[in-house]
């Protein structure tokens, strides 16, 4: 995707490209190859570069003035991570204008399909790493995360163990983000401390690469990273490959890329004490955070706004399915009946609760529907409809700040901030 807006904040220009669609030669589904195992999932790197390529040359088809542009920046999914192959930065650097990207960095990367956010195979990498540095709740200290399955540095590890020769052609790893940032920079964009968060690697207090959580993972790593630095640093100015392909100003600054939930923290202008949530097929809440508290669940990364703070994220597995399902139980599929009904009961629903996990839940790591009436007795029947509806809402947001609370989030009423 991308989006051009002038000094005003006004749009004047996007556009995107969609990977199954506009490259099928790529052969993805939903821009992905899900392997034999189900558990490994990759994304092919050049897809990546050559989607740049498309929609850079729908931007000049259509007239868009290159030259005007004064400075860029990007997200990138996080926990995906790129590979370059020894001898690659010289390729990057000089490109030649009279090809695409993509034909340029075709020979450039090392392992030629990315592991991305939504691969779970590196369990025994996750172990590994957590009984290096003392356990879970520790890892969690360090890195804001205990080990997870789609974080870099477990996904690192893996590659390692499974093809040392390819980690040892690998002269530097890129997260998406810091990727991207380079193929406009020309040169290795360093990795973002709020996107270096996400991978089990980066101590977030000190902003440093952690010594003990890199010999878990692979050799001589801390070399193929490359120091981070602040989400917000101005990296350099644009390539000449864009500068003579496209026409941008010598003068285009680029601006450290990050990943997209920190991007979001960014985008919708958070401050300390406010809370964001997006309700999508898995629900994530975010929010700026002073002194945070890393626990089991949930992860803290460092605020892409400011280095000197944080911020919170959740991640709940049963969110829009887990509505929707209700709603087609309880309101003949219409989310109409749904709010009527929820508007027919009252706040607290006269002591009713419920906790709606169709699937595994992430936080907490619980399955099943589990009802309580007033009296704490568990109800195994089931509730009248619209005590249902009321009872799973309130109870996914019930949730929803009793965890953000255990991270250090305080919730204080209206009035308590004036």
């Amino acid at each position: 995707k991308v989006i051009a807006i002038d000094e005003q904040l006004r749009v004047i220009y996007e556009d995107n490209v969609h990977f199954d669609k506009d490259l099928p030669e790529f052969k993805t589904q939903g821009g992905v190859y899900i392997h034999s195992d189900r558990l490994t999932v990759t994304s092919p790197v050049l897809m990546w570069v050559k989607a740049l390529d498309m929609i850079l040359e729908k931007m000049k088809s259509s007239g868009f003035s290159f030259s005007e542009v004064r400075a860029l920046s990007g997200a990138g999914q996080q926990h995906g991570s790129v590979y370059w192959k020894k001898g690659s930065i010289q390729i990057l650097k000089n490109a030649s204008p009279e090809l695409p990207l993509h034909q340029s960095l075709k020979g450039c990367f090392s392992v030629s399909n990315s592991p991305i956010w939504m691969d779970s195979s590196t369990a025994s990498q996750c172990s590994a790493l957590e009984n290096a540095v003392g356990g879970a709740q520790h890892l969690a200290r360090i890195t804001g995360s205990r080990a997870y399955e789609r974080f870099t540095g477990n996904q690192i590890a893996k590659i390692y163990s499974q093809n040392p020769e390819v980690y040892k052609q690998t002269e530097r790893i890129s997260l998406v983000s810091s990727f991207a940032a380079s193929l406009f920079l020309g040169t290795y964009a360093p990795i973002d401390y709020s996107d270096g968060s996400g991978m089990n690697l980066l101590q977030i207090w000190e902003k440093v690469w952690s010594k003990p959580c890199l010999d878990a993972c692979a050799p001589g790593l801390e070399e193929r990273l490359g120091c981070p630095v602040p989400s917000h640093s101005v990296l350099g100015t644009i390539s000449p490959y864009f500068i003579q392909h496209y026409g941008f100003s010598p003068d285009c600054k680029i601006v450290s890329f990050t990943g997209d939930n920190p991007a979001s923290l960014a985008g919708m202008k958070l401050q300390e004490g406010d809370i964001a949530i997006s309700l999508g097929t898995s629900d994530t809440l975010f929010l700026w955070i002073q002194e945070p508290t890393p626990a089991l669940e949930g992860h803290i990364l460092c605020n892409p706004v400011d280095s000197q703070t944080y911020m919170a994220l959740l991640c709940f597995k049963n969110g829009s399915l887990m509505r929707e399902r209700i709603r087609n139980d309880c309101a003949s599929g219409s989310w109409d009946e749904f709010s009527k009904a929820l508007s027919s009961t009252v706040a607290g629903n006269n002591g009713n609760l419920g906790f709606y996990f169709d699937v595994m839940e992430i936080t907490p790591e619980a399955v099943g529907i589990h009802r309580f009436n007033r009296d704490n007795q568990q109800v195994v029947t089931g509730f009248p409809k619209e005590v249902e509806i009321r009872a799973l809402i309130e109870g996914q947001f019930m949730a929803k700040r009793i965890h953000a609370e255990k991270l250090g989030y305080k919730v204080c009423k209206y009035d308590e901030q004036m």
